[in-house]
């Protein structure tokens, strides 16, 4: 007798073999074959992927703090609520730290995890894990580099509208509603 408790041995992939593509600074991708539980032989690209945070970040006022940042692949600038990808082994509570006070020059007095799930599963390893930050106090940006950064605060009816004009990304509406926003734009 075959043991399958989730009800998921007919969907099974089992790895055969796997071939570097590409290894950069933050991802490298790669060309798996996998073999269906039938037999057949097929090919995945996997995006590897450290894993990242993202912040929601409200003030006293209980406006939100999102960032606005150029974004090269869809070739515009969106706000967004920080987040960044995690340094190899850090803890993700460690990583929302840093990447708030990196990103926005605050620090919170506390902090509550809202959960951690896979982004992309269709071709990423990422896994994003969510936060939720109050007691803002001022510290002083430090961004990267290479990171233009705007930072904004912005109540929820203002949420709203960046949300019904396509302005913020889909990490930051999961976020919001996460932490019990209501980014619904028919509301």
């Amino acid at each position: 007798m075959t043991t399958d408790p989730d009800g998921t041995a007919h969907l099974r992939e089992a790895p055969v073999s796997r071939r570097a593509i590409h290894a950069g600074r933050l991802i490298s991708v790669f060309d798996d074959q996998v073999s269906l539980e039938d037999g057949t032989l097929t090919h995945r690209e996997v995006v590897q992927h450290p894993g990242a945070v993202a912040i929601v970040a409200t003030d006293a006022g209980g406006r939100a703090v999102l960032v606005r940042q150029w974004r090269h692949p869809v070739g515009r600038a969106l706000w967004e609520i920080p987040a960044g990808t995690r340094d190899r082994d850090e803890p993700a509570q460690q990583t929302a730290q840093r990447e708030l006070e990196e990103e926005t020059g605050l620090r919170a007095a506390s902090w509550r995890a809202l959960g951690a799930w896979p982004l992309v599963p269709g071709y990423s390893t990422e896994v994003m894990h969510f936060f939720l930050a109050a007691g803002l106090t001022t510290v002083g940006a430090h961004t990267d580099s290479d990171e233009r950064i705007d930072v904004g605060r912005f109540l929820p009816a203002q949420v709203k509208d960046l949300i019904a004009s396509g302005d913020v990304d889909v990490k930051t509406m999961a976020g919001l509603a996460l932490a019990g926003w209501d980014v619904r734009t028919d509301a």
